[in-house]
């Protein structure tokens, strides 16, 4: 499964409403750190589909989303379950973090 792309439109049906464990990527299009992890998140996409949906928010365009959820600092990775958020990566992080995190919740 592709990466998906969540808005302030979509996010309360697509993350918050999922039956599934939602992985996000809050990002912007001028974030250097936000576009080295971008691979890594696509590959998770790939590995955990069918038990996570992962997907990438642009903190420019949508800033109702990334205000609510007190983003001061991107990339922040959110893993969010039945609509809460239970764990969270601030900065670059290696796939073996990132899968850690999934593994302890999918």
């Amino acid at each position: 499964m592709a990466v998906q792309t969540f808005t302030d439109g979509n996010f309360q049906d697509e993350v918050l409403a999922a039956d599934t464990p939602v992985l996000v990527d809050f990002w912007a299009p001028w974030c250097g750190p936000c576009k080295m992890i971008g691979p890594t998140i696509e590959e998770l996409a790939g590995e955990y589909e069918g038990k996570v949906r992962v997907g990438k928010l642009n903190t420019d365009e949508n800033p109702q989303v990334a205000s609510s959820h007190n983003i001061s600092s991107i990339p922040t990775v959110m893993l969010f379950k039945n609509g809460e958020v239970v764990d969270r990566v601030v900065g670059v992080a290696d796939k073996s973090k990132f899968a850690a995190m999934l593994d302890s919740h999918a």
